[in-house]
């Protein structure tokens, strides 16, 4: 697990500690993200930490390649992130305006230490897209399709709309048929 002593980088000499580590997720992650990550490889967090009273603030880069679900499928679909974050950490109580006021997310450390390892856990997470195709459901434009259903694009939704006809107006327009024909018969 990735941690860092807080007093260590606020009595450092050195205005700036340097970090580059390589990562293992731990299994607890892939456990209660199971349903968002297959596979997590090759985790590599480069950053900077330095002290600006009252917060430790750390800046990092994460490069990681992924194995998630295709949004359309749920096919597995290899994925590199290279995402940039950062967090300011504090030993003392924050409040609920300071949190958000802030720009940059503040984390209250614990017993001295910051949970680095956490914080890539969770910005892992969050730097995945919402929309993830297998390079097939890409080119193909492939949805899945079951007993009795089909998922169909935005744009085949939207012409079907068109086209369906409001059981309503159908009832309207067989009786102006109707009388129509009922006025040609009188003539």
């Amino acid at each position: 697990m990735l941690t860092i002593n807080f007093s260590q980088i606020k009595n450092n000499r050195e205005p700036i500690t340097s970090l580059k580590q390589e990562v293992q997720v731990r299994p607890e992650f892939l456990e209660r993200s199971k349903d968002l990550v297959y596979e997590v490889k090759n985790v590599l967090v480069t950053g900077q930490l330095f002290y600006n009273s009252p917060y430790v603030t750390g800046d990092f880069q994460v490069k990681t390649k992924l194995v998630v679900p295709s949004s359309r499928s749920l096919a597995p679909v290899d994925f590199e992130q290279d995402f940039h974050f950062t967090e300011n950490y504090t030993e003392d109580e924050v409040s609920k305006e300071k949190l958000d006021e802030s720009e940059i997310p503040i984390v209250k450390v614990d017993d001295d230490k910051i949970d680095l390892q956490t914080a890539i856990e969770d910005n892992i997470l969050l730097n995945i897209p919402i929309t993830i195709l297998t390079p097939e459901e890409e080119k193909e434009n492939v949805y899945p399709e079951g007993d009795g259903w089909s998922v169909i694009s935005e744009e085949a939704f939207d012409k079907s709309k068109k086209e369906r006809v409001n059981p309503a107006f159908a009832k309207l327009k067989t009786l102006f048929d109707e009388n129509n024909n009922g006025e040609n018969k009188d003539k």
